[in-house]
């Protein structure tokens, strides 16, 4: 299989994402000159972890494998603070790398370490899911969660580069495989419609790795997170837009613990800023429906539970996209054409999400 080389212009320089198989070899030349590697990887991954571990012992680096709790139980200032204590008690100086090998919340973790570790480290990352892969991974986002909401701790810190081997994708649970998917679909109402017109064309094949499409959608959703990051770094202008469909979508994670997959959740909130476009007279129903029939054509959920509004209000009302007391939603005004709206009223809330309301629950992550 081919590779192919995404650029992503940053603050700092550029660095690749890299997609294909058999990209692993490509970490030495990335770790350059450093003494010794630290190995970031939830303690079920193992495995995937070891082919890490071996190109880069056998390039004659000191690695050092971390394991942390899987899945978003990885994201907490405990675990983080464990990390710090085993750099130190390992002589890690600035000249030294952090690979971060897993999902999304793996090398959201794996990133901050590094940004946070003597003031900043070179990370690079590995990512294992399709999660990881299109979003994840990409742009220089890192954090860890607090009681108090998702991603509130956190820094800006672009990876030196990120290897994604699509072999890695097969092995994955089908829930978290269509969870990815969520965050492709994404980037294609936001700016690429030829995503939404190859997922309707083939609803089946864009579930599962082995999809005619998969690694052109893949790939494309690569490329529209690279070219929205590219020059706004720390979400100051256009990156904002990467955030459609996350303001209800953080929430709900919040209202669950975090045990409901991030992409379901981004599934839900997607159509939920699809209605808030409708009701304040920006798209037409269509694009609405739109949004429900092909997000449910691949397995994702498109309504949540009635009951949940005052949580998930109050929640959004700390996501870190507000604005002081102000609530701000990354809409539509067409496909492909979005815009901020500020401060919606309480009952433009609460009606946009009557339409969104009547689930149950989806499977939870863990």
């Amino acid at each position: 299989m081919t590779v192919t080389r995404i650029g992503v212009n940053d603050a700092v320089g550029r660095y690749d994402v890299v997609v294909g198989s058999g990209v692993l070899s490509e970490l030495p030349s990335l770790v350059g000159g450093a003494a010794q590697v630290a190995v970031i990887h939830p303690r079920g991954l193992g495995e995937i972890a070891r082919p890490v571990l071996g190109v880069l012992e056998s390039a004659g680096y000191r690695t050092h494998a971390m394991p942390v709790p899987d899945g978003e139980a990885a994201k907490t200032a405990d675990v983080a603070a464990d990390l710090w204590s085993r750099l130190g008690q390992r002589g890690f100086t600035r000249s030294d790398v952090v690979v971060g090998v897993g999902g999304g919340a793996t090398t959201d973790l794996a990133g901050f370490v590094a940004a946070t570790w003597l003031r900043g480290v070179r990370s690079i990352l590995v990512p294992t899911t399709l999660l990881g892969m299109v979003d994840a991974a990409v742009g220089g986002k890192t954090g860890i969660n607090t009681p108090e909401g998702k991603n509130l701790v956190g820094a800006f810190h672009p990876p030196a580069g990120v290897l994604c081997d699509l072999a890695t994708l097969p092995g994955l649970p089908r829930a978290d495989y269509i969870g990815g998917l969520a965050e492709i679909i994404k980037a294609g109402f936001i700016d690429d419609p030829v995503i939404c017109d190859l997922v309707e064309k083939d609803p089946e094949g864009a579930a599962t790795p082995e999809g005619e499409h998969t690694r052109e959608l893949i790939e494309r959703a690569i490329r529209v997170k690279a070219d929205v990051v590219s020059g706004d770094l720390r979400e100051s202008g256009r990156r904002e837009i990467l955030n459609y469909g996350h303001t209800l979508g953080h929430a709900i994670e919040r209202v669950e613990n975090y045990t409901f997959r991030h992409g379901h959740a981004v599934s839900i909130g997607m159509v939920y800023a699809a209605e808030l476009a409708r009701l304040d007279g920006r798209v037409d129903a269509a694009l609405v429906q739109r949004h429900r029939s092909l997000l449910s054509s691949v397995g994702l959920p498109t309504s949540y539970v009635q009951e949940a509004w005052p949580q998930l209000h109050a929640a959004m009302a700390v996501d870190k996209k507000a604005r002081g007391a102000t609530l701000r939603f990354v809409v539509l005004d067409g496909l492909a054409r979005p815009t901020i709206l500020n401060g919606p009223t309480p009952e433009l809330l609460g009606k946009a999400y009557r339409a969104v309301t009547g689930a149950t629950r989806p499977p939870r992550s863990h």
